[in-house]
């Protein structure tokens, strides 16, 4: 076994007019994220974790925020591709959505479904707030960090 760890981060605005899709889930709230994708930080932050483990660099690289290609992707779609690079497999994942709102309990098993499906490994999702605490605090958006682990074999 060649077991490679990697870390990856995602953070997004608030913004009016845009869906608020985490993990692959249409959550419910008044507000989306801006993107040019579907915004959905907690996939983007995995997707970098799984390429960063792999050594193949980050998801700009691969879906460039200007090419038109991927103007509202789909990021579960984006995610099974960069999975599909990975010269092995992904063992697992962990991650942490940080923020005050919504909450995201009753979508966890939901999330941890489709992000796992995506990659053919357990997947984990927790959530936390801020703790009123900057700009997440504040209501001004998400973030999210992932730990992935691939075996390259």
């Amino acid at each position: 076994m060649s077991p490679r760890v990697g870390v990856g981060y995602d953070s997004h605005r608030f913004a009016q007019g845009r869906r608020l899709v985490l993990g692959g889930v249409e959550i419910p709230h008044e507000l989306g994220l801006a993107g040019h994708s579907d915004a959905d930080v907690l996939a983007h932050a995995i997707t970098d974790a799984v390429l960063g483990a792999a050594g193949l660099g980050d998801i700009g690289e691969h879906f460039p925020p200007d090419d038109e290609r991927w103007r509202d992707a789909d990021s579960i779609e984006l995610l099974r591709t960069a999975a599909a690079m990975v010269p092995g497999a992904v063992v697992n994942v962990d991650a942490t959505v940080i923020c005050e709102r919504p909450r995201l309990g009753e979508h966890r098993a939901e999330m941890q479904r489709i992000l796992g499906d995506a990659l053919g490994c357990p997947v984990s999702v927790k959530a936390t707030t801020n703790e009123g605490m900057g700009w997440i605090g504040r209501g001004e958006g998400i973030a999210c960090i992932a730990v992935a682990m691939v075996d390259l074999g």
